[in-house]
């Protein structure tokens, strides 16, 4: 997990240490399909499928990310078609150093179509498989939320740009 260590906020009472994450990830979908990459968590636990992209390098301008993200791990070259929109998660969670944190994720998450490249696996990295899934079978599949919450955004295109919860 990367991201941003940030002084602690007076004005929050929680005793943990603040961490936040900016990542971006790409909606891609074509003919009934969606492009998903298999995450593997830090501490070996369940492999889940996710939506390829991932956190932003320091500087990183999150369309950039997003296709390097892409790229890496699934082999496609990708292109940007529109911000889908953002999505803010705040919880407690264990980082990857084994620390708990009052952990802050945003995820801009973006609608993407392929322009080239070849499906492959990413070796060595945060994901270990990469693959299309019809999107009626998405529910059936052992997944993070982040799945649900971009496919909803890209069915639904809100104006504000996020989810209702």
């Amino acid at each position: 997990m990367t991201g941003a260590d940030v002084e602690r906020d007076p004005g929050n009472p929680s005793p943990l240490p603040q961490r936040l994450r900016i990542s971006a990830y790409a909606v891609c979908a074509r003919q009934g399909q969606v492009l998903l990459a298999r995450w593997v968590p830090p501490d070996g636990a369940t492999r889940l499928w996710t939506m390829p992209g991932g956190g932003l390098d320091h500087g990183e301008d999150p369309v950039e990310g997003v296709i390097r993200e892409v790229w890496e791990e699934t082999g496609y070259r990708v292109e940007v078609e529109r911000l889908l929109g953002i999505d803010s998660v705040h919880r407690r969670a264990v980082l990857s150093s084994g620390v708990e944190a009052d952990f802050h994720a945003l995820r801009i998450i973006y609608a993407a179509r392929v322009v080239g490249g070849e499906l492959r696996d990413e070796v060595g990295g945060s994901t270990d498989r990469a693959d299309w899934f019809e999107l009626e079978a998405v529910p059936d599949l052992d997944r993070v939320d982040l799945v649900d919450t971009a496919l909803e955004l890209h069915r639904t295109a809100p104006p504000e740009g996020r989810l209702r919860r």
